[in-house]
């Protein structure tokens, strides 16, 4: 007995010391989140590219993939005929002709005849089939994937903007993204590797004042928003939600989404077999897989402009919400197990826990004093990152329903993480996949999946995250 107290002492004071560590290390993550959003989104400047003749500026084709009707869907469409950008062309990609989306789509090509804007239909009816290009080719289990790909091949430019149909964008984005990827030969701060992607962070609100939705919103606009723009600005590897990117296709047309370094890539070397867009179908998260595939195969580098993806959430259930990050969970659990294993640990909760301990310890900090401090301290910052993506604080009006999602969320995280390490079923627009590895899907049957997947669907009010309408003859 009197052998073992020594060893545990030691294993004590290694657990507290490395708790404290890990926390210190989680606390600068958060200040150089904090402090990069301050600096990036406080002051959005105009572009010069933004008032320049079509002739002075790069063409830009923009690739909006569709399915039924979004929430707010017209505004956000909208938002990409209204670019203060004097050289783009917009397509909107849907399945087939049927989609209710096309509806909103001719409305505002009406609206604005002068914008260069088509319609990308994939699968026409067979006799029609000889006259245009969308002839249903399927080129993996992704959909969205399979709905960009007849615009892929008619795009007329380079850049292309490839953005949600739930994203709304300010009217300078284009213009701010473009001055990052293709910066001007005299730009004072150029970058050390050539940019190959342009992202915007997302940025939640709520259109319907839902649990779930007033969950997936202080989720967004906090504690994610922080830790995407701290990996971004730390930079050691790609690190993209891809709900609004911009690349050039003759890069996307190199790669294959191996992650296997082209070894002359810089002088326009590509990879053998297949490549583009089309290899990525096989990738749930194909926007992550893609933006990986151009910083390690290519060499490039990733940057985000001072611009958000407002992403409007519609009518979510507290299980939608759930659902929503299992799903992702799993996802990245097959591309970069290794953080999705440290995942629970840099969330307030268990960190914070982890933390009082080795206080306890060590200095004989009592929880009861540690705690409520450091959530303070912790909801603060929060706040501060919310306050510089909206241009604002937190408004009076729903400070207190904010707080109360911002708690139910820092609770939930830890149940939602282990219902999803457990599982490798995900359920994406109507259809279920089976992750694989490396993040590559395929179809999944029907019906089973355990106890996770029973309550992923209980209380769910959707599960496509678009509102279809009833038609009626």
């Amino acid at each position: 007995m009197a052998d073992t107290e020594p060893h545990r002492d030691v294993l004590k004071l290694t657990f507290a010391s490395a708790s404290l560590v890990w926390y210190a290390i989680l606390w600068s993550l958060g200040i150089v989140g904090c402090t990069a959003a301050r600096k990036r989104y406080r002051l959005r400047p105009r572009s010069p590219l933004a008032s320049a003749p079509a002739s002075a500026v790069p063409g830009v084709s923009i690739l909006r993939p569709l399915k039924g009707l979004d929430t707010n869907l017209y505004e956000n469409l909208e938002s990409t005929f209204t670019q203060e950008y004097a050289n783009y062309e917009i397509f909107f990609c849907v399945d087939d002709e049927d989609d209710q989306a096309l509806t909103v789509v001719r409305d505002l090509m009406s609206k604005y005849p002068r914008v260069n804007a088509h319609i990308a239909i994939r699968t026409y009816p067979w006799h029609l089939r000889k006259l245009f290009l969308g002839n249903g080719a399927t080129v993996g289990v992704n959909p969205k994937v399979n709905n960009l790909m007849t615009a892929y091949h008619q795009a007329a430019h380079d850049i292309l903007w490839v953005l949600d149909s739930n994203v709304m964008v300010e009217p300078g984005t284009l213009a701010r993204s473009v001055d990052i990827l293709n910066p001007p030969p005299t730009s004072p701060h150029p970058p050390s590797r050539r940019i190959g992607v342009v992202h915007h962070v997302p940025y939640a609100w709520v259109t319907k004042h839902a649990l779930g939705s007033r969950i997936e919103e202080a989720f967004l606009n906090t504690n994610h928003a922080k830790m995407y723009i701290a990996i971004n600005t730390v930079a050691i590897d790609s690190c993209v939600v891809g709900k609004s990117c911009l690349y050039r296709k003759s890069d996307l047309d190199r790669v294959d989404g191996s992650l296997k370094p082209i070894p002359n890539a810089d002088t326009g070397g590509a990879q053998p077999g297949e490549r583009g867009l089309a290899v990525f179908g096989r990738f749930l998260a194909e926007d992550n897989m893609i933006a990986g595939a151009l910083w390690h195969e290519l060499g490039l580098r990733h940057d985000l402009s001072c611009d958000v993806a407002k992403n409007a959430v519609g009518n979510m259930s507290l299980a939608d919400y759930v659902a929503r990050r299992i799903r992702w969970v799993r996802v990245r659990k097959r591309m970069v197990l290794a953080a999705t294993l440290v995942e629970p640990f840099t969330e307030s909760v268990l960190a914070g826990v982890l933390a009082s301990l080795g206080l306890r310890y060590l200095l004989g900090v009592p929880p009861w004093l540690f705690l409520p401090v450091h959530f303070l301290i912790w909801l603060f910052v929060d706040t501060d990152v919310f306050a510089s993506l909206a241009g604002h604080p937190v408004p009076a009006s729903m400070r207190w329903q904010f707080l109360a999602a911002w708690v139910a969320r820092e609770l939930i995280a830890l149940p939602i993480w282990f219902m999803a390490i457990i599982g490798s079923e995900v359920e994406w627009r109507g259809k279920r996949y089976e992750v694989m590895q490396n993040g590559e899907v395929r179809r999944a049957s029907e019906g089973g999946g355990g106890i996770a997947d029973w309550l992923m669907h209980w209380g769910r009010k959707n599960s496509d995250h678009y509102e279809p309408l009833e038609m009626h003859e």
